[in-house]
């Protein structure tokens, strides 16, 4: 299953699958965005093996030149993806999705290459990956805030911040 309505929060099983799908869409977007970027990448609880996550992928994509991004917006949102402004100072966000549903499937964060924002990305899926421990107890965490918060990403999201930020300090040690 891949889609889920937006604003809300509901956990699936890791699902093989979901890698499969972010490759194919990884090959979709590289020529959108061109020579734009340097790189897009499979990241969220979705690329962490075995635990539960929204059945939404995030992809991290590494803007070489933001601007250059900025002006492939009109090419991307022609092809169904959307942009939705900057997630948080200096990324960009872009969806997809069934949009008449108010459904999303994939959340597109682009961030420069150079920046803490994609090494994050990254370090956080690596290290997860590497240690199932860390991985279970973010799936328990995750499923204590999903059970609180269905019905407020926001909320859900905000709960997982102290927990990814611990674990982005023991990655880089």
């Amino acid at each position: 299953m891949l889609g889920l309505k937006r604003g809300t929060v509901t956990l699936c099983p890791h699902e093989e699958e979901w890698e499969r799908i972010a490759a194919e869409t990884i090959a979709f977007l590289a020529p959108l965005f061109g020579d734009s970027v340097s790189g897009i990448r499979h990241v969220g609880s979705t690329s962490i093996r075995g635990i539960r996550a929204k059945p939404i992928l995030d992809l991290a994509v590494a803007a070489r030149d933001m601007e250059a991004v900025r002006a492939r917006i009109p090419i991307l949102e022609a092809h169904g993806v959307v942009f939705r402004g900057e997630d948080h100072p200096g990324e960009f966000l872009f969806v997809m999705g069934d949009f008449d549903a108010d459904t999303r499937t994939h959340h597109i964060h682009v961030c420069p290459d150079d920046g803490e924002d994609w090494r994050n990305y990254l370090a956080f899926r690596d290290f997860m990956n590497a240690h199932p421990d860390k991985a279970a107890a973010y799936d328990r965490l995750k499923g204590e805030l999903a059970r609180k918060y269905a019905d407020d990403r926001r909320s859900y999201t905000a709960g997982k911040q102290e927990f990814i930020a611990e674990i982005l300090e023991e990655a880089k040690k």
